[in-house]
C-alpha cells in the first residue's frame, strides 16, 4: 500500500507540474486573477504530492510535515476559493477584498504553521493526521480557513448558477468551471481536515490539480478561430476576456432603447435619411389577407456573404424557372419591381412576412417607387452555434430542430433567419445561423417555450457547443426554394 500511495502521489505531481505549465502559457496570453489564483493553487498542489511521496518513500519529518500541510490543507483551497471570487465578480471591490484576505491569510497563516511547535517529532512513513501534530493554535487556523473556503466556494457555486439562468455563452463557461471546482475544492477540505485512508487523500490532491487543468484548457467564450494565425501582430493588443465581455454589453445597451419595452408601446420614429426604413409587419393597408402559410422545412431566409470571385453566376442561379412554384421569403421595400406574374389566382400561397412597402411593387404603383438603402439596421443581432453531437443522435437532433424552426417560424415575427445546417464533411456536426431584429427580439426568442424544449432536450446528445455572436456587415438576402410535398 505504501509504494502504490508512493507511485500516485509522484504521478499526481507529474500531472500537477504539467498543468502548471499550461496555466503559466495561458497566463501569458491571458493575464486574468482567477487564472493567477489557480496558479498559486496548483503548484502547492504539485508541492504538497512530492512531499507525499517523498516521505512514503524516506518517512515524513517535521520539514515534510509542515510543507504538506501549508500547500496542501492551506494554500490549495484558499487560492482555489480565492480564484472563484477572481471568476465571477464583475465589481472591482470583491476582487479587491478577495486578494487581500486570500494575501493576508496566507502570510499570518503560513508564518504560524512554520514557527509553531509540533506536538510530537515521531512521524514515521506513513501520512501523519493533522489533528495529532498541530497545537490548537494552527489546528484553530486550518479550521477557520477550511469554513471559510467552503462558504467561498458555495456561495459562488450559487452566484454561476444565478447568472447562468439569464446569462450568455461566458455565464455558461464559468457555471461549468464552477461545477468542476467546487466540488473538487470541498473534497479536498475534507480529506484534508478529517482522518481518511492515504489513498483517498493523495488521490484527491491529484483530481483537485486534474480538475483545474481540465477547467483552464477547455475552450472559455468567445470561442476563438482554431485556423487563427498564432503569431497575429495583433495578438498583443487583444482585450481581455472580462474586458470584450463588457464592451459588447455596452454595445448592446446602446441598442436596448431602440426597441420599445412592451408590444402595445409606440415604437420611436426612425430617423430621417435613407437608414429609416420602416420596419416590417405582418401585412400591410390594403393587402388582401394571406392565405395560411405551408411548412418551409428548416426555414426561410438565409444571408449569402460572397467572400471572393469563385466565377459563379449567382443571380442566374437564383432567378425563379418560368413557371416556378410559391415564392417563400420576405418583400422587402426597396427591392426592384418584378415582372408581372401570368400565374393565376388561384396558385398556392407563398410563405413569408409582408414588409411595409410591398404594395409598391403592384402594377397601379410601380411608377411611384422610390430607391432604398441596402446598409443592414445596426441593431440587427446574430449568432452562430457550432454543435458536436453524440454518435446515432443525428436524426433525432434533427427532428428536434426542424420542429423548433418550424414554432419559430409560426409564432417569431422578429426572428429574421434561423436555420440549421448539416455540415457534409463532418457527419456529427450541425451549425444554427440565427438573425434578430435586435437583441430584445434574441431575449423574447429564448423565453419561447419552445426554446426551452430545445435547450433541454438537447443536452442529452450534445458533446460540445461553440457559440460565435455576429454583427450583420454587409448581406444578400433571398427566398429559399421549398420542397413540394
Amino acid at each position: 500500500m505504501e509504494i502504490l500511495v508512493a507511485v500516485i502521489a509522484f504521478a499526481g505531481a507529474l500531472l500537477a507540474a504539467i498543468a502548471v505549465g499550461a496555466l503559466i502559457q495561458r497566463l501569458r496570453d491571458e493575464p486574468e486573477g482567477w487564472l493567477i489564483a489557480w496558479t498559486v493553487a496548483v503548484v502547492s498542489l504539485c508541492l504538497s504530492l512530492a512531499v507525499i511521496g517523498i516521505g512514503y518513500v524516506f518517512g515524513f519529518g517535521s520539514v515534510t510535515f509542515r510543507i504538506y500541510q501549508i500547500t496542501g490543507s492551506l494554500l490549495a483551497p484558499l487560492w482555489l476559493a480565492v480564484g472563484m471570487v477572481q471568476l465571477l465578480a464583475e465589481k472591482v471591490p470583491p476582487r479587491f477584498l478577495a486578494w487581500l484576505g486570500g494575501i493576508a491569510l496566507t502570510i499570518v497563516s503560513v508564518a504560524i504553521l512554520v514557527f509553531d511547535p509540533l506536538k510530537s517529532e515521531d512521524l514515521g512513513k506513513s501520512l501523519p493526521p493533522a489533528a495529532n501534530f498541530w497545537a490548537i493554535i494552527p489546528d484553530k487556523l486550518l479550521l477557520g480557513v477550511h469554513v471559510v473556503d467552503v462558504l467561498i466556494m458555495l456561495g459562488m457555486l450559487v452566484v454561476a448558477g444565478l447568472k447562468w439562468r439569464q446569462g450568455d455563452e461566458y455565464d455558461t463557461d464559468n457555471l461549468h468551471a464552477s461545477a468542476v471546482i467546487v466540488p473538487s475544492g470541498m473534497a479536498l477540505v475534507g480529506a484534508m481536515r478529517f482522518t481518511v485512508p492515504a489513498l483517498f487523500t493523495t488521490a484527491l490532491l491529484a483530481v483537485a490539480a486534474a480538475a483545474v487543468w481540465y477547467t483552464v484548457l477547455r475552450p472559455l467564450a468567445p470561442y476563438e478561430d482554431d485556423d487563427e494565425d498564432d503569431f497575429d501582430s495583433d495578438r498583443d493588443e487583444r482585450p481581455s476576456r472580462r474586458d470584450e465581455r463588457s464592451q459588447r454589453r455596452e454595445e448592446r445597451a446602446q441598442h436596448h432603447d431602440e426597441r420599445p419595452m412592451f408590444r402595445d408601446e409606440a415604437p420611436m420614429q426612425p430617423p430621417p435619411g435613407p437608414r429609416g426604413v420602416p420596419e416590417p409587419v405582418p401585412g400591410g393597408p390594403g393587402l388582401p389577407p394571406s392565405p395560411p402559410r405551408r411548412s418551409s422545412g428548416l426555414g426561410d431566409l438565409v444571408a449569402e456573404y460572397r467572400a471572393g470571385d469563385q466565377g459563379v453566376d449567382y443571380a442566374a442561379r437564383m432567378a425563379p424557372p418560368p413557371d416556378s412554384g410559391p415564392s417563400t421569403g420576405y418583400i422587402m421595400n426597396g427591392a426592384p419591381p418584378a415582372a408581372p406574374s401570368q400565374r393565376p389566382d388561384f396558385a398556392m400561397p407563398g410563405t413569408g412576412a409582408v414588409y411595409p412597402g410591398a404594395e409598391l411593387f403592384s402594377p397601379a404603383a410601380q411608377q411611384q417607387q422610390q430607391p432604398g438603402s441596402g446598409k443592414p439596421s445596426p441593431t440587427i443581432y446574430g449568432l452562430l452555434t457550432v454543435f458536436t453531437i453524440m454518435d446515432g443522435a443525428g436524426e433525432a437532433f434533427d427532428r428536434l430542430a426542424e420542429a423548433t424552426v418550424e414554432a419559430v417560424r409560426r409564432g417569431e415575427p422578429d426572428t429574421l433567419v434561423y436555420a440549421c445546417h448539416a455540415v457534409k464533411s463532418a457527419p456529427l456536426q450541425r451549425i444554427v445561423y440565427e438573425l434578430y431584429r435586435d437583441e430584445v427580439a434574441y431575449r423574447d426568442h429564448q423565453r419561447q417555450p419552445h426554446v426551452e424544449r430545445f435547450l433541454n432536450e438537447r443536452q442529452a446528445m450534445v458533446l460540445a457547443t461553440n457559440v460565435i455572436e455576429l454583427n450583420v456587415n454587409a448581406a444578400k438576402v433571398v427566398p429559399l426554394p421549398t420542397a413540394m410535398y
